[in-house]
C-alpha cells in the first residue's frame, strides 16, 4: 500500500458518571435488547484482524449483556431464533427484525484500498476515534484501531465485505458495545432531529399560507418554459494561475445572442467535476447568459479518485478552503482578458454582473464570494467536531483549522451581484458573525433528508443570521445531499439510488425553476422576474415526492432551541435514571 503514516494515539474513552440511584434490572435488559436489535445501533458495530469475535457485549455502567455473533448470523441466514438470541426478540419491532438480514449481509461496494485510504485520511481518523467510544475492545479499550482493522480486512474479501464479516474481524473476542455513551449520542441526535422537524413544519406552514393568502394572480405551470429560445455553445479552456501553482480546465457555455451578457459561475461539489451541472448551465445560456463551471483540482472527482486508488493521502486539502473561491476570482480575471483579446468572446461578456450558484463544498464557495470570510475563532469554537452534533460537514470543515489565521485572505469578489448556495456547509466555517456580513442577494436550497449537511445548522439557521435585504429559503421535502447533482462523466464513487433519494430529476427541475428567475432578477437587472421568486410560484411547481417551499424571512426564536442549548439540555442533564431510548427507526430529515 502506498499511504502508511503514523497511527495517531489512542483517544481518550468518555468516562460517565455513575448515576445516584440503582436502576431496575427490566430497565436496563429493555435498553440493551433494543440497543442491540435497532438498526439505531447496529450500524456503528465494525471491526477485527486475526482473532475472531465471538460476542457482542451491551453495557450499561455495572451491568452488561451479551449475545453471540453466530446466533446472529444463524437467524441472518437461516431466520431460525436460538436460545440466546430469544431473549432479546421479544423487546425487538417486526419491521426491526425483518431488516436485520439485510443490513448484516448487504455487501458494500468498496474494496480494501479505497477503505485503508480513507481511513488513513484526518477525517477517516475522526470518524473511527467517534465511532471508538461506543464501539470498544475488551476491558473498554476504545475501539479505534480494532475498528479500522477489522474494516480493512473485511474488505479485503469483495465478496463478503458485510457488516456481519466485519464483526468477524473484530481484533478481539467480545465487541464492547457502551451503550451508555451510544444512547448519549442517540439522545443528542434524537433532540436534533426533533429539532429539524420543528423548523421543517414551520417553514412548510408559512410558505403554504403566504401562498394561500396571495392576492396576485396565480401562476402557471407554463409561465416559465423549461428552456429559453437561444441555442449557445461550449468551450473548454485550461487556466494556469503561476501564483498557486494551478492549472484547471473550466467549460463556457456561450449563447448565440449579440450584446453583453451577465456571467454565472457554477461550482461543483466536493467529489464531483464541471459535468455535475450541466444541466443547470445549459439551461441558464438557453436564456441568454454566459455560464463559466470551472474544476476545483484536489476537491473534485479525480481528487476521489486518487485517494481510493492509492495515489493520494487526503480527501482534500484545507487549502481548498481558499483556492475554490480564488479559482473563480481568476476565472472571472481570465474572463476578462479573453473578452478584450480573444473574438469568440468579445463584446460578449458583462463581468460586472456576475452571479454564483454551487452546491455543498461550491455552496460554501459561492458564500465566501458573496463576502462570509472564514471564521478562525468558530473553528477553535467548535473543532474537532463531535458526534453528539450528528453534523457530517463538521468533519470537512474542521479541517480548516489547520489554515494558516490570516486576515489578508481576500475570497469575496464585488463583481458577485448574486449567489446561490445549495447544501452548503457554513456552520462552522463561517458561522453567524461571517453570514452576517454578506450584503448581496443570496438563495439557499435545503433538502430535508440531507445527513451529510443537516438542512437545520448548515441552511435553515444560517438564513437567519443573513441581513441582506433580499434573501429567499428553499426547502425541498424529501431530497437528499445528492439529490440536485446531475449525472456526471467521471464520479469519484458510485451514489446508490437509495442514498440519492427519489425523483432527482424533479430537484434538478426545481433548480432550473428557481435559479432563472433569481439571476433574471438581481444579475440581469429584470425586476419583471421577481413574482417567480414567492410561495406562490413555489406552491404552482411543487409536485410529490419532493414537496417545494419558500420564505424569505424566519424566526426560530420560539420555534426551537438553538443548537447550543440542545447540547446543554441533554449533557448537563443531572436526572438520576438513565437517558430514555429514542424512537429508533425514526428517518432523519
Amino acid at each position: 500500500m502506498n499511504c502508511s503514516p503514523i497511527s495517531p494515539p489512542i483517544p481518550k474513552v468518555t468516562r460517565l458518571r455513575p448515576h445516584t440511584r440503582l436502576i431496575s434490572k427490566q430497565s436496563i435488559l429493555r435498553q440493551i435488547a433494543l440497543g442491540i436489535l435497532s438498526i439505531g445501533l447496529i450500524p456503528t458495530l465494525t471491526a477485527r484482524p486475526s482473532l475472531s469475535a465471538e460476542r457482542l457485549t451491551l453495557s450499561y455502567g455495572a451491568v452488561s449483556r451479551s449475545i453471540s455473533i453466530d446466533s446472529l448470523e444463524t437467524y441472518a441466514k437461516t431466520g431460525k431464533i436460538d436460545d440466546d438470541l430469544a431473549v432479546y426478540v421479544e423487546y425487538a419491532g417486526k419491521e426491526q427484525l425483518k431488516q436485520l438480514p439485510q443490513l448484516l449481509l448487504t455487501p458494500i461496494p468498496l474494496n480494501a484500498v479505497q477503505v485503508s485510504q480513507f481511513l488513513y485520511t484526518p477525517i477517516g481518523e475522526r470518524v473511527l476515534a467517534d465511532f471508538g467510544e461506543v464501539v470498544q475492545q475488551e476491558s473498554h479499550i476504545n475501539g479505534f484501531y480494532a475498528i479500522r482493522g477489522a474494516l480493512i480486512l473485511a474488505a479485503a474479501d469483495p465478496k463478503n465485505f458485510t457488516l456481519l464479516n466485519i464483526l468477524r474481524r473484530f481484533p478481539s473476542r467480545t465487541i464492547s458495545i457502551n451503550l451508555a455513551r451510544g444512547l448519549q449520542i442517540a439522545e443528542a441526535f434524537q433532540n436534533i432531529v426533533n429539532q429539524t422537524q420543528q423548523a421543517i413544519a414551520l417553514i412548510n406552514k408559512q410558505s403554504s399560507d403566504t401562498a394561500n393568502a396571495s392576492t396576485s394572480d396565480k401562476i402557471s405551470l407554463t409561465d416559465l418554459p423549461r428552456s429559453g429560445k437561444y441555442r449557445w455553445q461550449k468551450r473548454t479552456i485550461t487556466l494556469n494561475d503561476t501564483s498557486r501553482n494551478r492549472i484547471f480546465p473550466a467549460d463556457i457555455y456561450l449563447p448565440d445572442v449579440s450584446g453583453f451578457r451577465p456571467v454565472i459561475v457554477i461550482s461543483h461539489g466536493l467529489g464531483s467535476d464541471r459535468s455535475s451541472y450541466a444541466y443547470l448551465a445549459q439551461n441558464l445560456a438557453s436564456y441568454g447568459f454566459v455560464v463559466a463551471v470551472p474544476e476545483h483540482p484536489g476537491s473534485d472527482a479525480k481528487q476521489l479518485q486518487a485517494l481510493l486508488s492509492g495515489r493520494a493521502a487526503e480527501v482534500t486539502s484545507p487549502r481548498e478552503f481558499i483556492d475554490r473561491p480564488l479559482d473563480v476570482k481568476y476565472l472571472l480575471n481570465q474572463l476578462t482578458n479573453l473578452s478584450q483579446t480573444d473574438p469568440a468572446y468579445k463584446g460578449r461578456l458583462n463581468l460586472e454582473q456576475v452571479g454564483v450558484v454551487g452546491q455543498s463544498f461550491g455552496g460554501y464557495t459561492a458564500l465566501a464570494l458573496a463576502g462570509a470570510p472564514i471564521n478562525f475563532k468558530q473553528l477553535e469554537k467548535n473543532c474537532p467536531s463531535s458526534p453528539d452534533k450528528a453534523n457530517l460537514s463538521l468533519l470537512l470543515q474542521c479541517l480548516a483549522v489547520s489554515l494558516p489565521q490570516s486576515s489578508t485572505y481576500n475570497l469575496s469578489d464585488s463583481r458577485v451581484k448574486a449567489a446561490i448556495a445549495i447544501n452548503p456547509i457554513d456552520s462552522t466555517i463561517m458561522g453567524q458573525d461571517s453570514i452576517s456580513q454578506i450584503k448581496i442577494p443570496i438563495m439557499i436550497m435545503a433538502g430535508t433528508a440531507d445527513t451529510i449537511a443537516p438542512a437545520f445548522p448548515e441552511q435553515i439557521e444560517p438564513f437567519t443570521w443573513l441581513t441582506t435585504l433580499n434573501k429567499y429559503l428553499v426547502l425541498i421535502n424529501g431530497a437528499t445531499h445528492f439529490s440536485t447533482i446531475g449525472e456526471s462523466q467521471s464520479s469519484g464513487v458510485p451514489v446508490p439510488e437509495q442514498v440519492i433519494g427519489p425523483s432527482p430529476a424533479l430537484a434538478q427541475r426545481y433548480v432550473r425553476a428557481l435559479s432563472l428567475p433569481f439571476f433574471e432578477t438581481y444579475v440581469a437587472n429584470q425586476p419583471s422576474y421577481r413574482r417567480y421568486l414567492s410561495a406562490n410560484y413555489v406552491n404552482a411547481i411543487s409536485q410529490e415526492p419532493l414537496r417545494l417551499s419558500l420564505v424569505q424571512f424566519l424566526s426560530l426564536k420560539n420555534s426551537a432551541l438553538s443548537p447550543i442549548q440542545q447540547h446543554s439540555a441533554v449533557f448537563n442533564s443531572q436526572s438520576s435514571s438513565p437517558p430514555s431510548l429514542p424512537a429508533y427507526g425514526t428517518k432523519r430529515p
